[in-house]
């Protein structure tokens, strides 16, 4: 990983108020029992340190479960699978991330124009999952499964959002859709790591597709 993961809130912390928008599937929206909100933390503990020391790709369920010192099968019942673990390990950074969409400075935050905001929306997302590739490379390799959890769905409603302040003059459904497919963590990569683009390149290609259905710029 190009960083270490930041540490999990103690369970006590895990349901602080705010709306639940973490990476879990968009079905499971039931809140944990103590118990549960505290092996699933203990979990994701191990499961960052071990990304952090040897790569998430190098970290297998049994390494997890060797780790918390409990048996394989409650690894997969907690998470379902490999990717239901990944998903939910992405939440901790998932979770900063939409707190400065939601309540951070502009213009990432609320207080600047939208189209300024949609500017700054598509840099930051670009800058995070850059910082955490290999996690968010893993846990979005079933695209279909992405678009079908709570963050996608945040992101989405913030987009279609900050379009209609924009006053865009399209089906914002499909634009929306269409903007976040830009910054998929695949396309992204392999326009990095395949195209020798830099991080910047790819960023103002991205402020011209909004300036482009935000009317800021000619054709």
């Amino acid at each position: 990983m190009t960083e270490p993961l930041p540490p999990f809130p103690r369970p006590q912390d895990d349901r602080n108020g705010r709306t639940d928008l973490t990476l879990l599937p968009a079905d499971d929206t039931a809140p944990l029992r103590a118990d549960a909100a505290r092996n699933r933390i203990r979990l994701l503990s191990v499961a960052a340190r071990l990304a952090a020391e040897r790569g998430i790709a190098n970290v297998t369920m049994d390494d997890i479960a060797c780790g918390a010192g409990v048996g394989k099968g409650t690894v997969f019942r907690r998470f379902g699978d490999r990717t239901g673990l990944l998903v939910e390990l992405l939440s901790h950074q998932e979770e900063q991330l939409q707190a400065a969409f939601l309540s951070g400075p502009p213009p990432v935050g609320p207080g600047a124009p939208a189209t300024e905001r949609l500017h700054a929306f598509g840099a930051a997302v670009l800058r995070h999952e850059h910082a955490h590739r290999d996690l968010y490379l893993a846990a979005h390799a079933e695209p279909g499964r992405l678009r079908m959890t709570a963050p996608y769905q945040f992101r989405l409603a913030h987009v279609r959002m900050l379009l209609r302040e924009a006053r865009v003059e399209a089906d914002i459904e499909l634009v929306a859709h269409l903007l976040l497919g830009f910054l998929e963590a695949a396309f992204v990569d392999h326009l990095l790591a395949h195209r020798g683009m830099a991080l910047e390149r790819v960023a103002a290609g991205w402020c011209d597709l909004v300036d482009r259905f935000t009317g800021r710029c000619p054709g």
